[in-house]
């Protein structure tokens, strides 16, 4: 509002430049930019990929299908891999093993598969994910808290990145003002340095 107030007054000002009013102007656009422009777009962005997430978690929990796999021996390649039964935040180390384990239409498999043991044995169990239409392990589908705490995290980065777009545009704009002021200045120098100072320039 003071910002409002003081160009208004500033306007009649007979010291003022066009590119006074000019940069003046670019200020408060940009104001007003930060205060409204720039929340809009977080806010668009992260209901948007909000949106987008939530029909990627309802898709991947109908697509793949939690058990319970059962070690049989492990297998001959044992070389840890990556492993992640729960959800994408899940990094532990898995170990390749020969387990079996029931498949979303009840049927017995039996496969290699990656288990989240470091010493498996004979018997021991752990969850896993599997495809419903393959059978094959896969990782487990992002829960909703995790989608919306990434919507939410992507929507104060798309908001972080407006506000340094507009701030970056406003730094050009006065930029360029600046420059233009510096060559009025050199081209009215250059008209009245050679007379400044003799008696007869009026000066």
């Amino acid at each position: 509002m003071r910002i409002i107030v003081g160009l208004w007054r500033w306007r009649h000002n007979p010291l003022r430049r066009g590119t006074d009013l000019v940069e003046a102007w670019v200020a408060l656009t940009a104001v007003l930019l930060f205060a409204l422009a720039t929340p809009a777009v977080g806010w668009i962005f992260a209901n948007t990929l909000d949106t987008s997430l939530r029909n990627t978690v309802r898709v991947q929990h109908e697509q793949r299908h939690r058990t319970t796999a059962v070690v049989i021996e492990r297998a001959a390649d044992h070389r840890p891999l990556a492993y992640d039964a729960e959800s994408v935040s899940d990094h532990s180390s898995g170990t390749r093993v020969t387990a079996t384990w029931y498949a979303a239409d009840g049927s017995a498999r039996t496969g290699t598969v990656s288990a989240p043991l470091r010493k498996p044995r004979a018997g021991d169990t752990f969850g896993m994910w599997t495809d419903r239409r393959t059978n094959k392990q896969v990782r487990g589908p992002m829960d909703a808290t995790s989608a919306r705490v990434h919507a939410v995290l992507a929507g104060f980065g798309a908001t972080a990145l407006a506000v340094g777009l507009v701030e970056c545009a406003r730094r050009l704009i006065v930029w360029r003002l600046v420059q233009r002021r510096y060559q009025r200045l050199d081209r009215a120098w250059a008209a009245t340095g050679p007379d400044w100072g003799r008696t007869d320039a009026g000066s």
